[in-house]
């Protein structure tokens, strides 16, 4: 059984969607992120960087991992599905999951401070961040013009992008015209594990329909650029 520790956030629905994309058995435990719980003794000792998800294998002697990359490298691997254990196959799939880890995610993320969190609205910042999401966006549309996935076949580097690009209203980014994108798209929310995945710990409906939600969301997540 696998602990894991999360919140609904898109990085916590990329350990979410890939453990229910694996079927493996694990207990949900929700980190109120917004009360600082990540900052807590008993789960910095499982994730040293005080940020969800995090997860503890007891069927591995209780070992705790952090980094949601990492931890999608981890299931991957100890169920050999999802990644390709051949080099060159792994190598395509790592790369495509890291253009998210240190790309899409973190623009995406700053995209969302600035357009959504931050009390002062500066342009010049909401500007840069949501051009530089659009450019990330065409750079997956190009790549999956050639390929029905980022690698050569469903990967988990499929899951990572998917569980941030999904989310790209929020941030204030557009999709217009990016056909190749917008198949895979469908596709991803048709596959195994991906409904149920962002729904845990619990489903945050549809945020930009609701204002009251969506302004509550954003002056919750405003108490954390305080932190």
């Amino acid at each position: 059984m696998i602990d894991l520790y999360t919140a609904p956030t898109p990085n916590g629905h990329k350990a979410s969607c890939t453990l229910e994309a694996l079927e493996l058995d694990y207990t949900t435990h929700f980190v109120n992120i917004s009360e600082g719980e990540q900052k807590l003794p008993d789960f910095l000792a499982i994730s040293p960087n005080g940020r969800i998800p995090a997860i503890v294998d007891n069927e591995a002697g209780g070992l705790p991992i952090f980094e949601s990359g990492a931890i999608m490298i981890y299931l991957a691997e100890k169920t050999g599905r999802l990644m390709p254990t051949d080099v060159q196959g792994r190598s395509k799939v790592i790369q495509w999951l890291m253009f998210q880890m240190g790309g899409v995610g973190p623009m995406m993320g700053q995209a969302n401070v600035f357009y959504r969190y931050f009390p002062e609205k500066i342009q010049p910042a909401i500007d840069r961040y949501q051009s530089e999401c659009r450019r990330l966006f065409e750079v997956l549309d190009v790549r999956l013009g050639q390929n029905e996935w980022l690698a050569d076949d469903y990967s988990i580097a499929d899951i990572a992008n998917w569980c941030w690009v999904r989310t790209y209203r929020w941030s204030g980014v557009s999709r217009d015209g990016l056909e190749n994108l917008d198949r895979w798209m469908s596709a991803m929310k048709e596959q195994p594990g991906m409904s149920k995945g962002i729904d845990v710990p619990f489903s945050l409906g549809n945020l930009l329909s609701d204002k009251k939600d969506a302004d509550e969301f954003a002056q919750n997540a405003q108490k954390l650029l305080q932190k």
